[in-house]
């Protein structure tokens, strides 16, 4: 049995050195070590030995156990060692590449817009004041003194949800909403900025829905230089201090009196050009004094409050500023037109 033991460790090493792959180690390790073995057979007849036999035939296959676990174990870790190094250099990264460069959003047009006007009137003393966007016909327009059979409501195609309820056409209620807030307070100054929707068909200068910023300045003895003198402030903000302004009568059921309001054009100066139809002039917002039926419906005795409301396009106010021909461009997400205003 000693013969036959040493006989098949001297097989098993031969064949170990012959080994090319993990595979074929595995399989060896199978054939010579595994439960249907040789030296498991050997094994299982010591039996059959001697009381004096068995020790000397035990120690003999330990030996023989050992060094084939030995050759397979350092042929394992070989293995294991070769494949790590395979796999890292497939997975290699070469640090030396340039790197991609990530795209950098920017601050959209509008938005820019919208937070340059409200830096301007915070910075005079204004509040920002936001309301829902679907609205209830009260405050759209009944509290700014259109009631349901007003021809003036003509002036603004609706997009209504139920009889009371709609998507609002003007941030006008945010204004009204502020004063039954206040319960006759003083003073009130606020902007309101946000989206409003009017049944329109889109085209280079119209959208069903835009942007309108709207402001509204309630106290005692508030007049109408008050509101000049504040456009007259923004505008030479927003466009350059060489700035004028011009007002002109005009009619809103919420204000009396009203007044629409130019601005000299910026691209020419005021001379005329293309851009102001020759005139100098380019119209940017609608104003006037809060009518009196408003400022009592809302809680104000007009004999004691006055005030001035104005509002205007963030659209029209970007297109001016930044010379943009087609108000769809705001809207479209085309990426070449966004890209002009990273770095404005």
């Amino acid at each position: 049995m000693r013969e036959r033991l040493l006989a098949l460790k001297t097989e098993a090493l031969q064949e170990l050195e012959r080994v090319e792959n993990a595979q074929q180690l595995n399989d060896l390790r199978v054939k010579y070590l595994g439960k249907k073995g040789p030296l498991t057979e050997i094994l299982r007849g010591m039996g059959a030995l001697s009381a004096e036999e068995r020790p000397v035939i035990g120690q003999v296959a330990n030996e023989v156990r050992g060094a084939i676990e030995e050759v397979i174990e350092a042929k394992q870790a070989e293995y294991a060692q070769a494949e790590t190094a395979n796999r890292l250099k497939a997975e290699m990264v070469d640090v030396t590449l340039p790197g991609r460069r990530s795209a950098h959003g920017a601050v959209h047009p509008l938005n820019k817009v919208i937070q340059e006007i409200e830096d301007i009137f915070i910075g005079m003393g204004y509040s920002v004041a936001e309301g829902p966007q679907v609205e209830k016909d009260y405050y759209n327009f009944e509290a700014l003194n259109l009631p349901k059979d007003h021809p003036a409501r003509d002036m603004q195609d609706s997009f209504y949800i139920t009889d009371e309820i709609l998507m609002r056409t003007q941030t006008s209620p945010v204004q009204i909403r502020t004063m039954e807030k206040r319960q006759g307070a003083v003073p009130i100054k606020i902007i309101s900025p946000g989206q409003v929707y009017r049944r329109d068909d889109d085209d280079a200068t119209h959208s069903h829905m835009f942007t309108q910023i709207e402001g509204l300045v309630i106290d005692r003895h508030i007049r109408m230089s008050d509101l000049k003198g504040t456009l007259l402030q923004f505008v030479q903000e927003m466009f350059g201090p060489q700035t004028r302004i011009r007002m002109r009568p005009s009619f809103f059921p919420f204000t009396e009196p009203s007044a629409e309001v130019d601005v000299s054009c910026m691209m020419c100066g005021g001379h005329g050009c293309r851009t102001c139809k020759k005139t100098g002039w380019l119209e940017i917002l609608g104003s006037g004094m809060v009518h009196p039926r408003v400022l009592e419906m809302s809680g104000y005795d007009p004999n004691e409050y006055s005030g001035f409301a104005f509002g205007m396009g963030v659209e029209r106010i970007a297109m001016l500023k930044y010379g943009v021909d087609d108000i769809r461009h705001f809207y479209t997400n085309d990426i070449r037109f966004l890209k002009q205003f990273v770095h404005i």
